[in-house]
């Protein structure tokens, strides 16, 4: 089924992306911060929480939990990817994105015990929390996932 196979390669090419960008963000910025714009700026961080450092300082257990949510959603998005029909593209292209991020933090959790974030934005002294590819796929994909939940149904199919 094509849908079926437009997720899984979606989700590949997210793991991929994320993995080596956080190989070269681990090589290229140890200890220093790269500022490409008065904005944006490139900076080494590890997560213990989730997404935007939630729970980061929650003590430990926050580990296991998330890559037991992790492993159950990435389980919860292969069957619905099996369940597309046709016409399912835009589904098929967020749960992708959904499972990429999922499993590519789910490899950093399992080999280092956290996430490697290195993207930063900020506003003046306002900062927004250190995320990764993977975060942002997540991000995007469950942005994609509402719209095409307001599409009618016959159109989703069609």
């Amino acid at each position: 089924m094509p849908e079926r196979g437009l997720g899984l390669a979606v989700a590949g090419t997210v793991i991929v992306l994320d993995q080596a960008s956080k190989w070269a963000a681990e090589h290229w910025l140890a200890g220093r911060s790269l500022r490409l714009f008065d904005w944006f700026d490139l900076q080494l961080a590890y997560n213990q929480g989730a997404a935007f450092s939630f729970l980061s300082q929650a003590g430990g257990w926050q580990r296991g939990f998330f890559i037991a949510v992790a492993m159950v959603a990435s389980l919860v998005i292969l069957a619905w990817l099996r369940r597309l029909g046709p016409g399912e593209g835009v589904t098929a292209l967020a749960l992708g994105l959904v499972l990429g991020g999922a499993l590519g933090n789910l490899i950093d959790r399992l080999l280092w015990g956290h996430v490697i974030d290195f993207i930063v934005w900020h506003y003046r002294d306002w900062y927004w929390p250190a995320f990764n590819i993977a975060d942002s796929a997540i991000s995007v994909g469950a942005v994609l996932l509402i719209m095409a939940g307001f599409r009618p149904q016959r159109e989703r199919r069609a």
